[in-house]
């Protein structure tokens, strides 16, 4: 059946992810295009596919190499299949490298519970969630992320306090001296990305109902269960876990205060949510309903296309 395809490692589930994010990238450039052929346009396009799908083999690293997951590959699936849900998604090149710097964080977060080279990891992860900043402002705020794993992961030490802000300042310092070399400014840019909008006129459509409705009930019925399933996890898992649901937290806060609602910002969810229903549907017993559940999150996107 369609779940145990894609529950093991196979080079079809890999195949499969490639062309549905390619498929969202191409209905992305000819929605926005208006099926103009342009060289700078395909180019674009073919940088946010490129960026895209790094993005999803940066999470499937991520969940294998942490146990996010029970070895199962459906958090891979489920999204490229939300990029294809809201292939809006891949209209903004920068917001795609802030989720890819922001995944490069989230990698080195989780791997804090080795307890090996902590210092090092949270002045990458600090480092990578400010690089994330500079491309899309509001991911600054996923440095409270940084916050929760300090206290999950480590004894409070002082210098571990520190060394975010030390991450921080390094990378404006890089930031800065570049614009003065080059002479060019970013910051009016950065400067109006922290504008707030609570204008979601841009969500009245069909399609996005209808993919929001299942993106939220889908995410938190399996956050129900994946919230409740923390303390039978071992002791070692448990902060990663936790860090998974503050994350799907502070992407939802990012998309109520986004000053521009495309649906770009929705990315910013998927790895996490993914995450947190791969789980889910890994432990649903019931043969037909995981099946029905499965396939719902694969076939929707497919129908909306041509809503």
């Amino acid at each position: 059946m369609i779940t145990s395809i894609f529950s093991k490692s196979k080079p079809i589930n890999f195949i499969i992810t490639f062309f549905v994010i390619l498929l969202a990238c191409v209905v992305s450039y000819y929605i926005k295009k208006d099926n103009l052929l342009e060289s700078g346009s395909l180019l674009s396009m073919l940088l946010s596919f490129i960026a895209s799908y790094f993005g999803l083999l940066i999470l499937n690293f991520i969940t294998i190499k942490n146990s996010l997951s029970q070895t199962t590959y459906y958090e891979i699936v489920l999204y490229a299949f939300f990029v294809l849900l809201f292939p809006q998604t891949t209209d903004d090149f920068f917001l795609i490298l802030a989720n890819v710097f922001l995944l490069f964080s989230l990698r080195r977060i989780i791997s804090l519970r080795s307890q090996k080279n902590i210092k090092k990891k949270l002045f990458d992860a600090g480092f990578w969630m400010t690089v994330a900043a500079l491309c899309y402002p509001w991911a600054a705020l996923f440095l409270f992320l940084l916050i929760a794993a300090i206290i999950l992961y480590t004894d409070g030490n002082i210098r571990n306090w520190l060394i975010p802000f030390v991450a921080v300042i390094t990378v404006f310092v890089i930031f800065y001296s570049v614009c003065i070399l080059f002479g060019f400014s970013h910051w009016e840019s950065i400067i109006y990305g922290f504008n707030i909008s609570f204008n979601f006129i841009a969500y009245n459509s069909v399609h996005f109902l209808v993919g929001l409705t299942l993106l939220f009930s889908f995410g938190l019925w399996s956050s129900l269960f994946y919230i409740k399933n923390i303390n039978q996890a071992k002791r070692a898992l448990r902060p990663s876990f936790y860090i998974v649901i503050w994350s799907v937290l502070i992407s939802f806060l990012v998309l109520i205060i986004a000053p521009e609602k495309s649906g770009a910002e929705l990315l910013f969810m998927f790895a996490p949510l993914a995450v947190i229903i791969a789980n889910y549907i890994e432990v649903i017993k019931e043969k037909w309903f995981k099946e029905i559940f499965f396939a719902t999150l694969l076939v929707a996107p497919i129908v909306l296309l041509f809503l």
